[in-house]
């Protein structure tokens, strides 16, 4: 394998080039960093002084723990670092400083800077990193998955239930070793203990699961409580730091877990790695393992399926399936962590955080500690950090066309906002040492000699690895943008943001105008790029390329227009939602109004298999899908799965329950089955329900009941009330069918 000079970087990838890092912490007043050499991993300690980052060291007189000064040049906020002996001494100045400024440090306007992860600090100081020289197959993974019994008379196992218990435990590393800890053979005491003892013996840099942090390791945390056992997993034998109620900010949402730091190693949730995949794409129907194995064509023909209420049942009857179930599920996780866990690894090697906090950290966070990073080794000192950001205008979309069309052609400008940035040099005005356009520089430079070595790879490895380094960089070099309109930061500037918005609206606008004197025909546009029916010259793939490079030709040196797709036709529904045919037949929807995880199935299904008539020019034909749509809803032996909905908890119950209380909210169906259940929900978990009863306008959060309690021998769906929601979606279709007199008047 060729040597791989682009992460030799020293502002991307830090200037601590030791290989075989697998994980940093703290012991006593040293660093232990871990490596992974030959297969094995062996350890050696360093002295480090933790910091913190004032403006006036003033600021910490009175407070009896001694500290070193390092004065910082130039005239940025942060001037000068407090260097201590020890964790515990910078916590105390930490808490000195709280009380007598009044501001707790992760408040925008705290006159000290003060990072609460020592491994973190570690990592900045030094300028090191994870993973360098590792490749992503050596690191030494477990995958692990639990089933669980639940009492007759509930719907769901409960760990402080003294009946319900663990049953199974499937283990599975990366080097292909595969264990199932039986519940039948065992008892729940000794399961653990024999837990403890794979742990140790494979020795995992990374134990993976998928939702793990929610469910077994909770799970498994409070059955082990409940035994006395301690889970000695650290590689240090220490037991796991539990924080019961960690926050992880994803897009919009928040989720609540219960987060696991195992000394040592690296906890990575499969769970919130889908989520982060499909922030972009949004093409995942569900999040669970088994949809997103079938999604990434990931999950074994043979693969044996279980429904969860079937659990306890076949482990009484027929355990040897309930233990194929929970192996083939775990076989799955790992399968899904080398998919999707890769990018994370490689971020790793440029960030300075460890490889689980890599992956919960928002993209503007890890970008300023590139900078702080820099800053520190040049002694250099550190601007404040930035306000909350006003709102301002951002990017130009347009659909002027709604209804059937085609040909189309998608162009967008290659990176429009880091070429704008590098075109016009625009950069934070707080960046006193300048590193905000070279970094950006040569992470776009970086990215294109990644994509052309992939193109170059004779072996399949070498093509993976450098077509996921160049994806990495195109996400970083996007997120540039992004961290300069972002609130908090230190090197932020939301001015030059909007500058880079307002001039993005520009070239499409120029570009929308040299389509249309080519003949072309707009149809959606977008932030960066343009869907467009081509000039009736345009006869073949060649003249459709030629019409985007001569829009290219005659934007602004630095931008440059690509052919990004051509479709047979598109479905221009609204603006950001439509629905495009390939030449190859794949038909693509985009839009949360049409294909919104939100939607029950069956209004899904319906959506898809209407858009897919008028693609096919057969609109006529909508009126007869609908009909039987209403006839399977009032078939006998519906599935209650087809017609219930999904939907994530935006925050706690208990936070639910008391905005009702202060009239701050309405009440929600998902809640309202959480808050029921009796189980422990938390924000960012997903709950399943289905409407009851009678009536077409029937309330559901008053007749709402969860999917376990479908009894199918007496079904109790509200055929009405979805019949009525099927002829609202339909309603959608009207304005782009033949027109017929009768075709909507029901």
């Amino acid at each position: 394998m060729p040597t791989r000079s682009i992460e030799h970087n020293p502002l991307l990838f830090g200037r601590d080039e030791r290989p075989g890092i697998v994980a940093v912490e703290s012991v006593g007043p040293f660093i232990r960093i871990f490596f992974r050499t030959a297969g094995r991993v062996h350890f050696h300690d360093e002295p480090f002084q933790p910091f913190i980052l004032v403006n006036d060291p003033g600021l910490l007189s009175g407070c009896k723990v001694p500290c070193a000064v390092r004065q910082l040049a130039g005239d940025d906020f942060f001037r000068c670092q407090l260097l201590f002996d020890s964790w515990n001494h910078c916590l105390t100045a930490r808490d000195f400083l709280a009380a007598k400024t009044g501001k707790n440090y992760s408040s925008p306007d705290a006159p000290y800077l003060f990072l609460p992860d020592i491994a973190h600090q570690y990592m900045l100081a030094v300028g090191t990193t994870l993973f360098k020289g590792v490749e992503f197959s050596e690191l030494r993974c477990l995958a692990l998955d639990i089933e669980t019994t639940c009492a007759e008379g509930y719907s769901f196992s409960n760990p402080d239930r003294a009946e319900d218990r663990i049953i199974s435990i499937a283990l599975k590393d990366s080097h292909g070793e595969e264990t199932v800890l039986r519940g039948d053979q065992l008892a729940e005491p000794e399961l653990l203990l024999a837990l403890n003892c794979a742990i140790h013996r494979c020795d995992p840099d990374v134990i993976t699961g998928h939702n793990i942090f929610s469910f077994d390791l909770d799970y498994i945390g409070r059955r082990a409580q409940l035994h006395g056992i301690q889970l000695n997993w650290g590689r240090n034998g220490s037991a796991p730091r539990i924080t019961p109620h960690a926050r992880w900010n994803l897009a919009e949402r928040t989720v609540e877990y219960p987060r696991w730091d195992i000394y040592g190693r690296h906890v990575i949730d499969t769970y919130f790695l889908v989520q982060l995949y499909d922030i972009g794409g949004r093409n995942l129907e569900s999040h669970g393992l088994k949809a997103v194995a079938r999604h990434f064509g990931i999950a074994a023909e043979e693969r044996t399926y279980l429904d969860g209420p079937d659990i306890s049942e076949t482990f009484r009857t027929d355990p040897e399936r309930l233990y194929r179930y929970n192996l083939d599920d775990v076989r799955e996780t790992l399968s899904l962590f080398r998919l999707l866990g890769f990018p994370w690894f490689l971020q790793s090697r440029i960030f300075p955080y460890s490889f689980q906090n890599c992956v919960i950290r928002g993209n503007a966070t890890r970008i300023n500690a590139l900078f702080l990073r820099e800053y520190l080794h040049r002694g250099h000192a550190v601007p404040s950090r930035s306000p909350d950001v006003a709102p301002f205008e951002g990017g130009y979309t347009e659909s002027p066309f709604q209804g059937i069309i085609g040909p189309i052609v998608h162009c967008d400008v290659a990176s429009l906002y880091p070429s704008l940035m590098l075109t016009y040099r625009l950069a934070p005005a707080r960046d006193s040492l300048g590193l905000f356009l070279p970094m950006l520089a040569d992470l776009r430079r970086f990215r294109l000699t990644a994509k052309q070595r992939a193109r170059d790879a004779v072996e399949d490895s070498e093509r993976h690895y450098y077509d996921a380094l160049q994806q990495v960089f195109k996400v970083l070099i996007n997120s540039f943008y992004g961290y300069l309109g972002a609130a908090r930061h230190n090197f932020s500037d939301p001015a030059v943001a909007a500058e880079v918005t307002r001039l993005g609206r520009v070239t499409i606008r120029s570009m929308i105008d040299l389509l249309v004197a080519e003949g072309g025909q707009p149809v959606e546009v977008d932030t960066d790029g343009i869907y467009f029916k081509p000039p009736d010259t345009c006869c073949t793939e060649g003249d459709e390329l030629a019409t985007v490079q001569r829009i290219s030709a005659q934007l602004p040196a630095g931008l440059e227009v690509e052919l990004d797709g051509r479709y047979r036709t598109m479905f221009a529904y609204k603006s950001k939602n439509y629905a495009l045919q390939e030449y190859s037949g794949r038909i693509i929807i985009k839009g949360s109004a049409l294909r919104s995880r939100g939607l029950e199935p069956y209004l899904r299904d319906f959506i898809r298999d209407g858009i897919e008539l008028l693609l096919a020019g057969r609109g006529e034909a909508v009126e007869r899908l609908f009909n039987q749509y209403v006839a399977r809803l009032r078939s006998r032996g519906l599935d209650v799965a087809w017609v219930a909905r999904s939907e994530t908890l935006s925050e706690s119950p208990d936070s639910y329950r008391e905005k009702l209380r202060t009239g701050k909210r309405n009440r929600s169906a998902a809640f309202e089955i959480a808050l029921a259940s009796g189980r422990l929900y938390r924000a960012g978990d997903q709950v399943n329900y289905y409407v009851s009863g009678s009536g077409k306008d029937a309330t559901a959060y008053e007749q709402c009941r969860p999917v376990s309690a479908f009894d199918p021998l007496q079904p109790d769906i509200n055929l009405s009330y979805y019949i009525e929601k099927l002829r609202h979606v339909r309603k959608r279709f009207a304005p782009f069918l033949p027109k017929e007199p009768t075709l909507f008047d029901l």
